[in-house]
């Protein structure tokens, strides 16, 4: 929201905004504008007649004074994927849709238009280098890549927000049940994506990924006014632990590396071709590109070993992840750890997609906290259920960040790497001073 906040402002719109709590870095970068809340909290008396539009974020709730009172004053209330459809319906919208791999897609696409001179406005879900803001609106630019969630839109829109954008250009890059909390069932899952494919534009396009088997079925069966390009991940080969893509013209050397990344590379340059970029501009961008914030992001490395942070908490994006360190360092021994943090990850009916998950790790650490189940007032679950839900011998699983913590250090990292996976932070942990002590 705050993004969204700073985008308008830079637009030139006049932007005010409410909250019960703001954090950084949104604090420092509202203020930096001159757009921080004076106060913090609720006003309902600073909804006036005069607004041209309210945007209401996810997060507030149905029973929200400033929402109630918009409501009574019967302004035009938006949801946060409603206001970017207004901004962007006139230019070539580009969604890219998924369960896994959205946020990277669509920074290598903004990397490489970037790097192109292809203007565009966007909206991504992490802080990219050379990008100021996650969000961007301007009046000049004939181009749209958004990053399509399929999370629900705001307290009073229950559509999923990948729903709203209608796409000239779709990409799907996969279909792995998550969200447990919203869509109880697989079914209900997979029928999101669906109506995704359906909201695509007439002579439009669909880019997805032949090598997810659901999202090949619906994709191949799904009947729509629109081209259809499927794509697997791209040609690479991986030498003294760098990975090169192999071009008709040569090999690329990436600064990236891991399966799912060559998947993602290959989807994006696809909506990249699309969009005019040739394959010479594509392959000289991309090598450039460092990865999205806390994707397989590096914190600390020295010649004898490394420490990488991911947001990775759902079953694939564990496996994907953990697979693409071990496949990049082959001689060195791997331990993950991850925190069961999010709604689905800490339902007992979820656990069991957990299933080898980690398995590729040498070892690995589950963690999770009694105190979160109960703050998201869910059932409780044992260490036991936990080890058993995973499924292989390498699991250990811990309830306390402070044991693990101690754990990871007093161990020998000569030749080996450690991969810490949560959409939370282990209880504080700070991963630049772990890196610095893991890695000497």
């Amino acid at each position: 929201m705050h993004n969204m906040a700073i985008a308008l402002h830079d637009k030139g719109f006049q932007v005010t905004g409410s909250d019960d709590e703001i954090f950084e870095p949104s604090k420092t970068r509202l203020a930096k504008r001159g757009i921080l809340p004076a106060e913090i909290g609720w006003f309902p008396e600073k909804i006036t007649a005069d607004l041209d539009a309210v945007i209401l974020g996810m997060h507030a709730r149905k029973d929200n004074p400033e929402l109630i009172r918009a409501q009574e004053l019967g302004l035009k209330i938006f949801s946060y994927p409603e206001y970017l459809y207004d901004q962007t319906k006139e230019k070539i919208r580009v969604v890219i849709g998924g369960s896994h791999g959205k946020t990277s897609i669509t920074a290598m696409i903004l990397h490489v238009l970037h790097e192109n001179k292809i203007d565009c406005d966007y909206m991504v879900g992490a802080q990219l280098d050379g990008f100021d803001c996650m969000v961007r609106l301007s009046k000049e630019a004939p181009i749209a890549i958004l990053e399509g969630d399929e999370y629900l839109s705001s307290p009073i829109d229950l559509r999923p927000k990948f729903h709203l954008y209608f796409p000239n250009i779709a990409l799907l890059s996969g279909i792995a049940w998550d969200h447990i909390n919203v869509f109880p069932t697989f079914d209900i899952y997979v029928e999101q994506f669906k109506i995704f494919l359906d909201c695509i534009q007439p002579a439009g396009s669909l880019v997805y990924c032949e090598n997810d088997a659901e999202v090949k079925k619906l994709s191949e069966s799904h009947n729509g006014d629109y081209n259809k390009v499927p794509y697997r991940e791209h040609e690479y080969v991986i030498e003294n632990g760098v990975t090169s893509l192999i071009t008709s013209n040569g090999k690329v050397e990436l600064q990236i590396f891991g399966r799912h990344n060559l998947q993602n590379l290959n989807g994006a340059f696809h909506v990249c071709k699309a969009l005019g970029v040739s394959e010479e501009g594509f392959y000289r961008a991309i090598a450039t590109f460092k990865g999205a914030a806390r994707r397989l992001e590096l914190v600390k490395k020295n010649e004898k070993c490394a420490v990488y942070k991911d947001f990775a908490h759902s079953p694939s994006k564990l496996k994907a992840t953990t697979n693409a360190l071990k496949e990049q360092y082959t001689n060195r021994t791997l331990i993950a750890c991850m925190e069961l943090h999010t709604f689905s990850s800490l339902n007992a009916q979820f656990l069991e997609e957990y299933n080898g998950a980690m398995a590729a790790a040498d070892e690995a650490y589950v963690y999770f906290n009694p105190h979160t189940i109960e703050h998201k007032k869910l059932a409780p679950i044992t260490v036991d259920q936990v080890k058993k839900a995973f499924g292989s011998d390498n699991i250990h699983v811990y309830t306390n960040s402070s044991e693990l913590l101690d754990l990871l250090l007093k161990k020998n990292w000569e030749h080996s790497n450690l991969l810490m996976m949560s959409s939370g932070n282990f209880d504080g942990i700070d991963y630049a001073d772990l890196g610095a002590k893991v890695c000497g």
